[in-house]
């Protein structure tokens, strides 16, 4: 169902109601009586039939709004045949759908205004998570939504439950109600070698947890595909393992038809490398698989948009695919043996978790769900046999417009990497898989797999204090994986941390379980020690290690890969440039923000207040710092401007003309607005590094900004770094490993590099 129009007169008429006013708009559906305007002309009479049988309203909508709930007003409106409408009863609807317009239209504009949204939002998108085609196709269910539009309160109703009412799909993808399972595509049995076998028959004792929460032993080994590779293994008898040799296929244990489907859909999408179909893997697909297959956590920081995001996300998709099969064939196995009364009781038959969903896949953007459920389609597809319900919608929401791009932006090869296709950062999507069929958007409840953008999840999960929260789809997550993992310190890391904390708990309701077929491991809450979670990232940083040190609880270990990077990005620095990288002493880290701030405004602030050393860009990463930066400048009143990834586009113009001609000395810079923007700054010459780079390419990035007008300017260019000794993950990337061993051990706070092309 399309855009709802009105006019502007209903817009104006809705905004001018009182809060009562509206209070009664929403449960009646009509303005109260009192309000009405009384004209002084006799209307005649008009006499309406009943009908016999009334009209069932259809909530099969395909719209990203929450489901509206059907009122009492509107069950009797439904009741009636069609008649000319009154002008107050077409005046009310107009401007009800005035208000779902405005509201839709300021919600666009706040996404587009803001790259990163760093508060909760009421989520109106994502509950369309079950609708069906085939259910919104019934024409009189959407002239009943469409006539009878309501503002919906969002404490009327739960998100999840009440999103959904295919009732074909939803019994057609049931895996409770499903047993008729033909031999010949699934395996009614697993090889005892199997590793998914090996992973979920496990049963863990409590000497064992106690032995999973004590300080880890590590080891290290070094694989050719990955490199140096760093193993943890909290329990002895699980330790390292050796790279899957894809000579033999039955080592892989995939289950059917991904032997089939596998190499033909990697070797059309890395033609590039020559890959053919008798090669299985790429050397890099062959590493990680090796440990996914074996079920350990993995923390992979080399995952870059522009050279192996593609490998990457096919790897991981065989993964969850090959489990997701093999986990919905054991169930579906079960029940045939329960129906034909194979077993007189239900043990053994202990083969789910307390909720359905099994994987959970964590991307910033739309594009990366359109990427994920391509490759999911292309491993399932045999002969253009698969059926997939919802993939018109799901194209309409997922894809985008060719058109939508200025044809003549001229961005990095990086950028134009991530931010392919639709960038939107608000969504969620249930998917099912069953047999030959795959089911976009199913309910959570019934889906295997969910894919979502943190912000998507944080508007399910709420806060403590919402009734309307949800998070028990979460309960019995198997693999959690997630993927471009540095894109989120751009958006909004708290989401991610809030998401980490509500995975893996007790549900708060059953959901329609059966308590019989739950694996015990599930029942004692240890689910977390069986999670598998695969980290990808593009660099590394101290929040992202936090998720691998302290929420992977898997107790078949983890594996982190640590390749030291030997040269840094400051060789890719093209202009003759000093730069003075200066550290900032402190004792613990907690008080580091303080120590640098007073550091710079007591060192290196006054050295640059001087008119000869104006045009100086200070570029901060974080946007904390960069607001205490601001609120100093003022309180000292500074000539400076200041742009980050909130400013409007006139201000960043202002700002950037200013800057240019020298009416202001300086420029407060965002790391997040260079990462959204990429803008080209003119008129720099000299630069402050507040902080070292999140992102090592930034720093040539910025550094190569600066360009001479006139012959000689560059003598008295200069940079300034400001660094500490917990800065070493940023400060390696940048100079290389040997040089920020040197810098961060050495008794002398100042070091000195030039960069040029005579050097």
């Amino acid at each position: 169902m399309g855009k709802r129009k009105s006019g502007k007169k209903s817009k104006g008429v809705v905004k001018n109601l009182t809060k009562k006013q509206k209070k009664h708009l929403r449960e009646f559906g009509e303005e109260h009586p009192f309000h009405d305007k009384v004209s002084d002309e006799i209307e005649p009479t008009r006499i309406v039939e009943l009908s016999d049988i009334s009209e069932q309203s259809d909530s099969g909508s395909d719209t990203e709004s929450v489901l509206e709930q059907v009122t009492a007003y509107q069950h009797l409106c439904s009741t009636l045949k069609h008649v000319g409408a009154d002008e107050s009863e077409s005046e009310s609807e107009s401007e009800l759908e005035g208000k779902a317009e405005d509201e839709d239209g300021e919600r666009k504009e706040e996404g587009e205004e803001v790259p990163d949204v760093d508060c909760e939002v009421d989520d109106e998108n994502g509950q369309g998570e079950g609708d069906s085609f085939s259910a919104a196709k019934n024409s009189n269910a959407e002239k009943t939504l469409e006539n009878d539009v309501v503002i919906h309160d969002n404490e009327a109703t739960n998100d999840l439950e009440d999103d959904f009412t295919d009732v074909k799909n939803e019994a057609k993808f049931c895996l409770e109600s499903n047993y008729n399972v033909d031999e010949n595509e699934v395996s009614c049995t697993h090889s005892s070698e199997d590793p998914f076998k090996q992973h979920v028959d496990t049963e863990l004792n409590s000497n064992d947890l106690k032995t999973i929460t004590q300080p880890k032993k590590t080891m290290q080994s070094k694989w050719i595909s990955l490199g140096q590779l760093v193993w943890t293994s909290p329990l002895l008898k699980e330790t390292s393992i050796k790279e899957l040799s894809c000579e033999n296929l039955e080592n892989l244990h995939l289950q059917k038809p991904l032997e089939a489907t596998w190499p033909k859909l990697n070797s059309q999408t890395h033609a590039k490398a020559k890959l053919n179909e008798q090669k299985f893997f790429t050397p890099l697909q062959q590493g990680l698989f090796s440990i996914m297959n074996a079920y350990k956590d993995l923390y992979y920081p080399e995952r870059t948009a522009v050279q192996n995001g593609e490998e990457v996300r096919h790897t991981y998709c065989l993964h969850i695919i090959n489990h997701v099969l093999k986990a919905n064939s054991h169930v579906l196995n079960n029940n045939a043996k329960k129906h034909n009364r194979k077993a007189d009781d239900d043990e053994g038959l202990s083969d789910q978790g307390l909720t359905r969903p099994k994987v959970l896949i964590v991307v910033p953007f739309r594009d990366s769900v359109l990427r994920v459920i391509q490759t999911l389609i292309g491993l399932l597809d045999v002969k253009d046999k698969l059926e997939i319900s919802n993939k018109k919608r799901f194209k309409d929401e997922y894809g985008s417009n060719p058109d939508d791009k200025p044809p003549n932006l001229k961005r990095p090869e990086d950028y134009e990497a991530i931010f392919a296709g639709n960038i939107d950062d608000h969504f969620r999507i249930g998917v099912a898989i069953l047999r030959k069929s795959i089911r976009l958007y199913a309910p959570f409840y019934s889906s295997d797999i969910i894919i979502a953008s943190p912000l998507g999840l944080r508007t399910i999960i709420k806060t403590e204090d919402d009734k309307t929260r949800d998070f028990d789809f979460l309960s019995s997550i198997e693999i959690l994986i997630i993927d471009q993992a540095d894109v989120y310190l751009m958006q909004n890391w708290e989401h991610v941390m809030h998401l980490l904390k509500h995975l893996n708990q007790q549900p708060h309701e059953p959901h329609g379980v059966d308590f019989s077929r739950v694996r015990m491991w599930s029942l004692n809450s240890w689910s977390k020690y069986y999670r598998q979670t695969l980290i990808f990232s593009a660099l590394q940083n101290p929040q992202i290690n936090s998720i691998y040190s302290k929420h992977c609880f898997n107790y078949k270990g983890q594996v982190a890969v640590r390749n030291m990077p030997q040269t840094g990005s400051i060789c890719h620095v093209v202009v003759q440039l000093p730069h003075v990288f200066q550290r900032v002493d402190v004792s613990s880290f907690t008080g580091l923000p303080d120590a640098r701030f007073e550091f710079f405004t007591k060192k290196i602030l006054p050295q640059y207040r001087e008119a000869v050393m104006s045009h100086t860009l200070i570029y901060i990463p974080i946007y904390f710092d960069y607001v205490r930066l601001r609120n100093y400048f003022n309180r000292e009143e500074l000539n400076y401007s200041n742009v980050c990834e909130y400013s409007k586009k006139s201000t960043i113009n202002r700002a950037r003309y200013h800057f240019l001609k020298g009416e202001k000395s300086f420029l407060l810079f965002t790391e997040r607005f260079h990462f959204y923007k990429r803008y080209t700054i003119k008129g720099i010459r000299h630069l402050i590094f507040y902080e070292l780079p999140t992102y090592p390419h930034f720093y040539s990035d910025i550094c190569n900004m600066l360009k001479a007008e006139n012959r000689g300017d560059e003598a008295s260019w200069t940079c300034t770094v400001l660094y500490s000794k917990y800065d070493v993950q940023k400060l390696t990337p940048v100079v290389g490993a040997e040089r920020a061993a040197q810098m961060i051990q050495s008794s002398k706070p100042v070091h000195l590099f030039v960069t040029g092309d005579d050097l």
